[in-house]
């Protein structure tokens, strides 16, 4: 019997298992030796290109890396799963099961080699790929072995999903581009998350020759490797017959590389605070943006050369900035079109007011509809007058803030007082710049000082918000910063009384050029010189603003809020959609109450012979104020005015009587708006003449003045044969300060004791000629200019 030896005797065996455990050793040993003085050339994480996103993942403008790679950041959740099947099938089906290294596909590759003499099939994994990809490794049969040992190192130190996001990254996709999302907004002009079949196809393939696949210059080529992939993931299974058969059909169509650039000024300065972030996400509304953009762009052409634009857009409710335009051209030189003027400080011409009326309806100083005074004042040697140097005497608070009229909000200004009324917008985030050494003081309200598009955006957002204001949101991980600013009735008043601008009110939109079912309540402005036109709107949604000027600071002749910045701000607001706002209602401290002018008070307790003018204001908090008081303690004093007469109501002065004295009550207009009123009215308000005998009291301090050098009812002729515009020459006799003359309520220049004023009447018809005296004594006369055809000469309202 023969005996059967085994071939592995327990003692071999153990030798051969410490053998073997020994190698192991050693060769782990090696490779962990290798792997520390050979390390993986992974690419920073906080290297790179960087891409600002908008709200949903549009690429707005991309930052290329320092060697002018662009690459926008993603990773293998966020891509199409089509294309990670594409991906996958084409390149390495065994990805999810291999150590980096594919046997069969290596000894494939070395046949066909050594076949024919050069590489024809490298065999490399989608691992091996990402080897290459980061780090330069030559096509040789050395660089081969570099390239496992890289892979290996690879699936050593990261996980799949890592290096498939290294390759969705880095892989690259022709020019500079790398990286599928970048490949993706690049040629198809949508994120890697939305591909179609066919387009994950392209794709997938375009990386194995970058350059003689893109799509954009070799389209045919493109697509014959395409359908290529098309047929394997066919015939694999991985796709149905019919899926493929339609991808087929899809023509190959791309658009030429060049990188986004919307938003490109508030891009520049979010990588500018975050200059280490590769991806930036923020809050603006891409299609918006871009729809902002065209209108701009268009709109560019009507403006003076070197002219820009600046808009902003937010959502009242969040305060995230949906629409941001800095300048009207992107690096423009002429444009200035690197500088941004959203951000950029500006005198804000008018575009303060409504904050002031709003603070004074909260101080309890007015009502919407209270008696203010349009006439020529002097406030401690400071003249403001309209933009057209038009007066309209007696105005409501409403009217004043609609036509924007500077000498109302100059007085109401110096009743606030300039110091409390910069400290309420710094509180409410609307921060104001004065000049060097400079305090505040009255100019500020007429644009004397300097603030930025964005603050204004922020602050008038409160009309819509309750009178709570917010900086406007870039990202959406921006806190919010509310903050009040006016009470919620002041906020709803000013609202209702910018959004009810009349029709025939210089600025007003013509009729159907806005989306009547967004009402907008706006505002203009113009600062000196005509350097920044501005326009402001709300609407329940949306809060914009137009800024239209010459960065350089320089003057644009003509062109003013009403007619520059205005019509692109109902343009835009025409093309925001309308929904998901919340209309405010009205608060319960606001209440409709009749008012009598001219003492201001309740029409219910005012008696009808005192009340010339009935209006309907919206009061806050219960308050009725009276009409200002006189300023000049010389003028006598508007208000309620009760006096003694005799039986033929002559004025009975203090120890004075007469047998049937009785009482007379009368219902003063602010002196300086006298010359405005109607014969009935001033015949109502005028006092009545002293009885004979009667020591002159104080209610008498007007001293009468009168015109002379042009009579009442005087037609004026040019000289026979004269040419040029006819001139007359005139003076106020008896004034005894300061006298201001209006021709048809224009302003002409002022005058002091005894000196004449030379006019120049330049238009034929009827006219006015009105001086009016600080102490306000007044005298007015009617004339006519022969000429052209008789017509009434009418003042032009003021353009704001």
């Amino acid at each position: 019997m023969t005996d059967v030896t085994p071939i592995l005797r327990p003692s071999r065996l153990k030798r051969w298992l410490r053998t073997a455990a020994v190698a192991l050793v050693a060769l782990l040993l090696g490779a962990l030796i290798l792997d520390r003085l050979f390390p993986l050339p992974l690419p920073a994480p906080d290297t790179g290109s960087t891409v600002v996103l908008a709200r949903d993942g549009t690429p707005l403008r991309a930052f290329a890396d320092s060697d002018g790679v662009w690459r926008y950041p993603t990773t293998t959740a966020k891509v199409s799963p089509l294309y990670r099947q594409a991906l996958l099938a084409y390149e390495d089906r065994w990805f999810y099961r291999h150590p980096g290294l594919n046997p069969y596909a290596l000894l494939r590759g070395a046949v066909q080699g050594a076949l024919h003499g050069h590489v024809i099939s490298g065999g490399s994994t989608l691992t091996m790929q990402v080897a290459r990809i980061i780090e330069p490794i030559p096509h040789t049969y050395g660089g081969k072995f570099l390239q496992i040992f890289r892979a290996l190192q690879l699936e050593a130190h990261l996980d799949k999903t890592q290096i498939l996001d290294l390759y969705l990254n880095h892989a690259p996709f022709g020019g500079t581009i790398e990286g599928v999302e970048a490949a993706s907004w690049a040629y198809l002009g949508k994120s890697a998350s939305r591909l179609s079949r066919a387009e994950a196809a392209l794709l997938a393939v375009l990386p194995q020759a970058p350059s003689r696949l893109r799509p954009d210059r070799h389209p045919e080529a493109a697509r014959a490797a395409r359908d290529k992939v098309l047929r394997r993931l066919r015939d694999e299974g991985v796709w149905m017959s019919k899926q493929v058969s339609d991808a087929a059909i899809e023509p190959v169509v791309a658009r030429s590389l060049r990188a986004p650039l919307a938003a490109a000024l508030l891009a520049e300065r979010l990588h500018q605070q975050q200059p280490r972030a590769r991806r930036i996400v923020t809050t603006i509304d891409a299609n918006l943006q871009r729809a902002a953009e065209d209108h701009v762009a268009s709109y560019l052409a009507r403006l003076p050369p070197r002219s820009s634009v600046a808009v902003l857009a937010v959502d009242n409710a969040t305060h995230e900035a949906r629409i941001y335009i800095g300048t009207g051209e992107f690096a423009d030189p002429e444009r200035a079109g690197h500088v941004d003027m959203v951000r950029a400080r500006r005198s804000p011409g008018s575009t303060l007011k409504p904050f002031l009326y709003g603070l004074a309806l909260d101080d309890g100083l007015v009502t919407s509809e209270s008696l203010l005074v349009d006439v020529p004042q002097d406030f401690g040697g400071y003249h403001p007058g309209n933009f057209d140097e038009a007066f309209s005497g007696p105005v409501s608070v409403s009217e004043a803030l609609q036509r924007s009229l500077n000498v109302p909000a100059v007085d109401m200004l110096d009743r606030v007082g300039p110091n409390r009324f910069v400290a309420r917008l710094a509180s409410g985030g609307v921060d104001l710049q004065l000049p060097d050494g400079a305090r505040p003081n009255l100019s500020i309200i007429l644009g004397g000082t300097a603030t930025k598009l964005e603050d204004l955006v922020g602050g008038y957002s409160a009309l819509a918000n309750g009178g709570i204001a917010g900086a406007p949101r870039y990202t959406p991980d921006q806190p919010t910063r509310p903050r009040r600013l006016l009470s919620p009735g002041a906020a709803w008043i000013i609202r209702d009384i910018l959004a009810s601008n009349p029709a025939d009110v210089e600025g007003a939109p013509l009729e159907g050029t806005i989306n009547r079912h967004a009402a907008v309540a706006w505002k203009t402005g113009t600062s000196y010189g005509y350097r920044d036109a501005w326009a402001i709107g709300v609407t329940d949604r949306w809060t914009v603003g137009v800024w239209i000027g010459r960065p350089d600071g320089t003057p644009s002749p003509g062109q003013y809020g009403a007619v520059t910045a205005l019509p692109l701000l109902f343009q835009l607001t025409d093309m925001l959609p309308a929904r998901g706002g919340v209309h405010a209602p009205r608060p319960a401290s606001v209440r409709a109450v009749d008012i009598c002018w001219p003492l201001g008070q309740s029409a219910a307790a005012t008696d009808t012979s005192l009340c010339r003018q009935r209006r309907t204001a919206w009061s806050l908090d219960g308050a009725l104020p009276p009409t200002f008081a006189e300023r000049d303690p010389g003028a006598w004093m508007s208000g309620r005015v009760e006096l003694r007469v005799d039986e033929k109501n002559r004025r009975l002065s203090a120890g004075c009587h007469a047998p049937h004295e009785h009482r007379l009550t009368l219902a003063r207009w602010p002196a300086l708006a006298t010359p405005w009123l109607d014969a009935a009215d001033r015949a109502a308000s005028t006092l009545p003449a002293l009885a004979p005998g009667c020591a002159p009291d104080s209610l008498a301090v007007a001293v009468p003045i009168r015109i002379s050098g042009l009579r009442e009812g005087s037609l004026l002729r040019q000289a026979p044969n004269g040419s040029g515009p006819l001139r007359v020459t005139v003076h106020a006799l008896g004034a005894q300060g300061a006298v201001q003359w209006l021709l048809d309520g224009r302003l002409q220049g002022s005058t002091s004791v005894g000196e004449t004023i030379a006019l120049t009447l330049t238009r034929p018809g009827h006219h006015a000629l009105t001086a009016l005296s600080q102490d306000g004594a007044w005298a007015s006369v009617g004339f006519a200019v022969a000429g052209l055809p008789d017509v009434v000469s009418r003042p032009v309202p003021p353009v704001r």
